[in-house]
Formats: C-alpha cells, sequence, structure tokens
C-alpha cells in the first residue's frame, strides 16, 4: 500500500475519533498509544536485527552522504527533528498545568514521556543504522520491502504498519484537541450543554474540515522528515529552548549580574540562531526533495 493510501486511512479514523470533546476524555486512548508505541518501536528494533543478520548487504556503508554544504545543513535537519521528537513532552507539561497539584504531575508526566521516547527512538535509530546503515530511510519500515520484494513475512510488516497507523490516530487527537478547544470557544454557546445539538453540529463540522484539509495536504505532500524538521525549528526549539529562559528571567528577575541571568540569557540567543539556521535547512530540504516528489507520491 502507498503512503498517501495510509494517511487517508488514518484521516478517516481520525475523523471520527476527533468527536471526542475534551482532553480528559482521551486519557484512555493515550494509553493505548504508549502500548501501540512501544509495540511498534519493538518490531522495528526486532525486524532491523532480523534483516540486518539475514540479509547482509555487502554495499552497506555507514559514511555520512552528501558534499560539506549538504552535511552542514542536514546537521541543523538533525537537530530540528530532534527537538521536535523530544518536544512533544510539552504537551503533558501543558496539560499538567490545568489543575494541581501542577508539580507533581508534570515531573511524573514528563518521566514517562521521556522515558519512552529514549527507549524507542534509540533502539530503533541504532537497530536501524546498524542494519542498513546511510542507506536508512526516514521510515525505517520502508526498509523492510527492496524492489517490491518483503525481508521479513508480510504478516508482520502490515501488523507493525497497522500499529503505527493506529497510534498515529492517537498521536493526531492529542494534538488537535488545543486547536478544537480553540475553535470551540468561538464557534460554541457556554448556555447549552455539550452535546446539545447547538454545540455538537459547529464541533463536527470544525473537527472534521481541519482533519479533511490536513489529510489532503499530507497525502499530497508527504515530506514526512522535512515537515518534521521544519515544526521543530519553527516551533520546538522556540517553545521549549528560548521562551522558557526569557519567561524565567522576566518572572523572577534575578541580577543582571547574576550567574543564573547570563546562562539564561545565553541560552535564548545560542538558540534563537539555531531556530534561524535549523528552518532555513528544512525549508531548503523540503525545496530540494520537491523536484523529486510527485503529487501523491507513493513513497
Amino acid at each position: 500500500m502507498k503512503s498517501y493510501e495510509y494517511i487517508i486511512i488514518f484521516g478517516g479514523v481520525l475523523l471520527i475519533l476527533a468527536q471526542m470533546p475534551s482532553f480528559h476524555s482521551l486519557r484512555h486512548i493515550n494509553l493505548v498509544s504508549l502500548v501501540l508505541c512501544l509495540s511498534y518501536s519493538a518490531c522495528a528494533t526486532a525486524g532491523s536485527i532480523y534483516t540486518g543478520h539475514t540479509h547482509k548487504q555487502e554495499e552497506k556503508e555507514y559514511l555520512v552522504l552528501g558534499n560539506t554544504e549538504d552535511q552542514a545543513f542536514g546537521i541543523f535537519n538533525a537537530i530540528a527533528i530532534i527537538a521536535t521528537t523530544y518536544g512533544n513532552g510539552i504537551i503533558p507539561e501543558i496539560q499538567a498545568t490545568l489543575a494541581p497539584p501542577v508539580k507533581g504531575k508534570m515531573f511524573k508526566g514528563l518521566c514517562i514521556c521521556y522515558s519512552v521516547l529514549s527507549v524507542t527512538f534509540f533502539s530503533v535509530a541504532v537497530s536501524g543504522y546498524w542494519a542498513f546503515g546511510n542507506q536508512a530511510q526516514g521510515q525505517i519500515l520502508s526498509n523492510f520491502i527492496v524492489n517490491g520484494k518483503a525481508l521479513l513475512p508480510k504478516w508482520f510488516i502490515f501488523m507493525t504498519n497497522a500499529f503505527v497507523i493506529i497510534q498515529l490516530v492517537a498521536v493526531g487527537l492529542v494534538f488537535l484537541q488545543p486547536t478544537n478547544e480553540v475553535l470551540e470557544r468561538t464557534l460554541a454557546d457556554p448556555r447549552s450543554g455539550r452535546f446539545s445539538v447547538r454545540n455538537v453540529i459547529p464541533r463536527v463540522i470544525s473537527r472534521s474540515l481541519s482533519i479533511v484539509v490536513s489529510t489532503t495536504i499530507a497525502a499530497i505532500l508527504p515530506f514526512f522528515g522535512d515537515i518534521n524538521a521544519f515544526i521543530g525549528a519553527f516551533g520546538f526549539l522556540p517553545l521549549d529552548f528560548v521562551l522558557p529562559v526569557i519567561f524565567f528571567n522576566l518572572t523572577f528577575k534575578p541580577s543582571k549580574w547574576s550567574l543564573i541571568f547570563w546562562v539564561n540569557a545565553t541560552i535564548a540567543v545560542v538558540f534563537s540562531m539555531l531556530c534561524v539556521i535549523a528552518t532555513l535547512a528544512a525549508l531548503r530540504q523540503i525545496v530540494l526533495d520537491a523536484k523529486t516528489y510527485k503529487l501523491f507520491a507513493g513513497v
């Protein structure tokens, strides 16, 4: 099945589940998402190890591809993608601030979040790069099929892809919810019940339209790694590294002669520069990939 077909299926399922009214109603879906994330990461790791042992490619290399310019921009692209990956912790952090006790819930949520991220992403990255070298693709599952031939049992590949699609639905629900809340403050009537006709109809229409539009764009332009890099550079880097230290200095007003003030100021300046460079690197990569992609490309 082609990538855009997976995206359309994902969008259809998300369209149905997106009608859940609040963050609190997603708590069980978050748990399912955690289990699925661990499951498909374990499958990807096991598949890479199996493939690396049973299908030893002679041409496998670990050299970094590209000229000096490509490698330099690639470094900033990678930093931005890592920021997107580990910046996901901002969601439980924001959610934890909605009700007391803030510090305890936030700390527990972030500990679980970064523990899962470290285990899953490092295991997949290390095993995938070991198995396929510099031919490892942004979606490591794509390496399990070469010239139409599956290197693993087809049922295993199908199961792993199913885990990914279902987990992405859960992630999509969580990330859409803040946007839904903002839209519904404008469209909803607080004097009517949550499940009244007056509030249900605008909710269904607004959420459905947002998912249809985003799914269509994702299917047309499947720049998965590039979009991750752009979001990380433009969104997560300033959100995680620039704004917190600025707000700390503005809120607690440490002395301008103190170490903490200048450490925070240095972090803000360095990561602001990194945001600009990484954003340009991500846009450059999107332009380069646009020369080889086609609409609804089956990548």
